[in-house]
């Protein structure tokens, strides 16, 4: 009996040394998010008009190719600030190229008129806040922040299981411990149940 409760013991403490941080951040986001729309936030956007030179283009095949050309890429990076991540893949339109480029907290997209030259670029930026919130959600966050969301997740549900196992080795001992717990579930119910519809 002592090992397995100490072997508990330890699967809790290290689960929950796990979790900490991050469930620090999920619990105050939640907070953001149930009150979205009271926060403030000032956009800024950043807008760009400019004309590619034809011989970054020169090379690169209209309608066949899903992403800007590595020439173009650097020189909108050198010349522009303008930084555009490889993951991203673009949709022909006809001459036009178009590249949706979403993240946490903000958005960019530009417009490639292949004909002309013409790109025209759109940054906007949502703040702190909207960048926390996006990554509670998991919101163009990419693959590796899914898979640590999904280790976070089984994370805490090892915190939660070991934790009630402790509780009712412990509950013989402390008579508070299966009312408080049964408070842990009649409240959310309870408000679902009524106050939900």
């Amino acid at each position: 009996m002592g090992f397995s409760v100490g072997t508990v013991r330890q699967w809790h403490w290290v689960s929950s040394a796990i979790c900490l941080a991050a469930m620090l951040l999920f619990a105050i986001t939640g907070i953001t998010l149930n009150h979205a729309a009271e926060i403030s936030a000032e956009p800024q956007v950043i807008s760009y008009e400019v004309t590619v030179p034809a011989p970054l283009l020169a090379h690169w095949l209209p309608e066949t190719e899903p992403q800007l050309p590595a020439n173009l890429v650097q020189w909108l990076a050198e010349e522009h600030q303008i930084q555009v991540p490889r993951r991203h893949s673009g949709e022909w339109d006809g001459g036009e190229f178009y590249l949706a480029m979403p993240r946490p907290g903000g958005d960019a997209w530009l417009s490639l008129d292949t004909d002309s030259g013409e790109l025209i670029y759109e940054d906007t930026d949502r703040g702190w806040i909207a960048y926390l919130n996006d990554l509670h959600k998991g919101r163009d966050s990419g693959p590796v922040w899914k898979w640590f969301l999904d280790i976070f997740a089984a994370a805490c549900v090892v915190f939660c299981l070991t934790g009630f196992w402790l509780l009712w080795q412990q509950s013989p001992r402390r008579p508070s411990t299966w009312p408080l717990t049964a408070l842990g579930i009649v409240i959310p119910l309870v408000i679902a149940l009524v106050f939900i519809h």
